[in-house]
């Protein structure tokens, strides 16, 4: 598994001060390590946001389909988890917040502010 696949998942929610402490002891450990995870916390967590922003946009189209095609609507009941992680992320850099109106059209939710990079 993948650090966002562990700590961001779609059936279990950890609050963002505990993903944060594991994920720099997982980096600290790395870079110790010699695995290329570059010498910037910083970038190395934004790149785990990003990535989260790609994978939890995977899972919500499985889920929905699963429930559309299928009829297995048991994974709607995890979809607005992974809703909450992907609009946090997409609050969070400029770059990724012109996702943020589609996303709120797509679940009739309200606009929010928060802290951004």
């Amino acid at each position: 598994y993948d650090a966002v696949s562990l700590l961001k998942d779609a059936y279990i929610h950890w609050e963002e001060a505990q993903v944060l402490d594991w994920l720099v002891r997982y980096w600290e450990r790395a870079r110790a390590a010699g695995i290329p995870v570059g010498k910037d916390f910083g970038a190395f967590y934004q790149d785990f946001e990003w990535m989260g922003v790609q994978r939890h946009l995977k899972v919500l189209g499985i889920f929905a389909r699963l429930a559309q095609r299928d009829g297995k609507t048991g994974y709607l009941a995890d979809m607005p988890r992974v809703e909450k992680y992907l609009m946090t992320a997409c609050r969070r850099y400029k770059t990724l917040q012109p996702l943020v109106p589609l996303l709120e059209r797509l679940w009739q939710t309200p606009s929010r502010t928060g802290y951004t990079f």
